[in-house]
């Protein structure tokens, strides 16, 4: 056991099995020992097996139909192990909605704790047959935030773009490399839309990181008094009503 170990941790780039594979081989490698155990005791007491093997055939297969959720958790377990889409720290979000950090991933279910601190188990036959966004995944870990900036028209382009990449260059915690941006998204029909692009080291902190950046926009914009719009309608009476009186 210990020499599968040594041969599979590698980095994850190179593994050949993740590491959420190791107990699996170790249980399915007891199964296996033990199994060839008494297959080989049953020969060395001249014992046919046949008969023991049909029935052991009949017997697994009502309990598969009696199992069936839990063997679909378990197959989808081991595929999710195999194939590795996460990992125990990185950063989830399920097709249905929830979001948070993947604390343990079983044979049956995995576990996500999420920024409420609640703790999600879903069983694995539900994430198998889901989409799951890992915002930990890829070849970086960085997370990407994006600030949606409306600002009124007339509004100095060139001031704003300023204002917007200081606000990101002087928070603490988004990283320089890669290098915050401002992005002219659109004009919108009450405003000129930028974006505020920026990265930050962990994704779990996304949303305090948000809050921060948010509150910090909207006092730099009032700071250099540059107008954040509002939907408003303008009302032209052309002819007043004829007074009846």
């Amino acid at each position: 056991m210990v020499l599968i170990a040594k041969t599979f941790s590698r980095t994850r780039d190179r593994q050949v099995v993740q590491t959420g594979m190791l107990s699996l081989l170790h249980n399915v490698m007891k199964i296996i020992a033990v199994a060839l155990t008494i297959y080989f005791i049953f020969l060395a007491w001249n014992i046919n097996v046949t008969a023991w093997l049909a029935s052991a055939g009949i017997v697994g297969l009502a309990l598969s139909f009696a199992a069936k959720d839990t063997l679909s958790n378990l197959f989808a377990g081991v595929s999710i192990i195999m194939d590795a889409p996460y990992k125990e720290g990185d950063f989830i979000i399920l097709d249905s909605g929830e979001r948070g950090v993947v604390t343990d991933i079983g044979l049956r279910s995995t576990r996500i704790l999420t920024r409420d601190d609640v703790e999600i188990t879903v069983p694995n036959g539900i994430i198998g047959n889901g989409k799951i966004i890992n915002e930990a995944g890829g070849p970086p870990r960085q997370h990407r935030i994006r600030i949606a900036v409306g600002v009124a028209y007339g509004s100095d382009v060139d001031h704003v773009i300023d204002v917007l990449g200081k606000v990101a260059a002087d928070h603490q915690e988004v990283l320089a490399s890669p290098n915050p941006r401002v992005r002219f998204r659109s004009f919108g029909e009450y405003s000129l839309d930028f974006e505020l692009l920026s990265w930050i080291a962990k994704p779990v902190d996304r949303g305090r990181i948000t809050h921060e950046l948010n509150c910090a926009v909207y006092k730099a914009l009032n700071e250099n008094v540059i107008e954040i719009p509002f939907p408003q309608r303008d009302l032209h009476v052309r002819t007043m009503p004829a007074d009846n009186n």
